[in-house]
């Protein structure tokens, strides 16, 4: 691995691990702070997990365009690979092990921030023809919105956009919008309120690359040039950096 891509992998281990101990985080604070009122907890989830993920999105971005998500990677991946924009084979596969293990690191960290055991298989159960459909939509519309942001020269907004839909979707989906494979497999290792039991994350991660793949369809249809833009996602950044620096 190129010492760029090492970069670039450890920067989506790092945000992608935030990024779950914020989402994982924000839910023991609120289940402990609200206890009684679940509807206020997830209010409380979903605006630290909306904030959290925008700043991620500003800090990481500019490194490695702060995916965060495998199923983004991948698209970019897929939508660039004949214009030679975007990711390649090798940074995906880099990509999405960075993002896993950092999900599940992520994870362990929150738990152990909050004095839990560093890890514990999640009991809630998330299974259902509707949780699976509230995420392919979930996900379809994060891979629209990512990649018309990029294709309309608009990627300065997506730091507000993504962390604003995320936390929009957290409550117009069924499931809670996780719409993310690798956050998914990392909430599995906390028994909170953000945890989803691990046999309910197989049928969460077909269901999200379904929805990558309604994404890619709706791109062709409405922004049929976005492979031409695949460098931008989410944000520029730096996968061009010459070795030497």
């Amino acid at each position: 691995m190129s010492r760029t891509l090492a970069r670039r992998a450890s920067a989506e281990f790092a945000g992608t691990a935030l990024l779950v101990a914020a989402v994982v985080g924000s839910g023991i604070a609120a289940a402990r702070l609200s206890p009684g009122d679940v509807g206020l907890q997830l209010l409380e989830n979903a605006v630290a997990t909306a904030f959290a993920l925008g700043a991620l999105i500003l800090i990481f971005g500019p490194v490695s365009g702060a995916h965060l998500n495998p199923v983004v990677s991948a698209v970019d991946w897929w939508l660039g690979r004949r214009a030679g924009t975007g990711l390649t084979g090798t940074d995906l596969a880099a990509y999405t092990v960075a993002q896993i293990t950092g999900a599940i690191a992520g994870a362990v960290l929150a738990n152990l921030m909050f004095d839990l055991p560093a890890a514990t298989w999640s009991a809630t159960d998330r299974a259902g023809g509707n949780l699976w459909l509230a995420e392919v939509v979930a996900t379809a519309g994060l891979v629209v919105l990512v990649f018309a942001l990029a294709r309309s020269g608009r990627t300065a907004s997506a730091p507000a956009a993504v962390g604003a839909y995320i936390g929009a979707a957290y409550w117009f989906t069924s499931s809670t919008s996780f719409a993310n494979p690798a956050v998914t497999i990392g909430r599995a290792f906390t028994d909170t309120f953000a945890g989803i039991a691990p046999t309910s994350v197989p049928g969460f991660v077909a269901a999200q690359l379904v929805g990558g793949l309604v994404g890619v369809a709706a791109l062709a249809a409405w922004y049929p040039h976005a492979k031409g833009a695949a460098d931008d996602v989410l944000v520029p950044h730096l996968a061009q950096e010459p070795e030497t620096r």
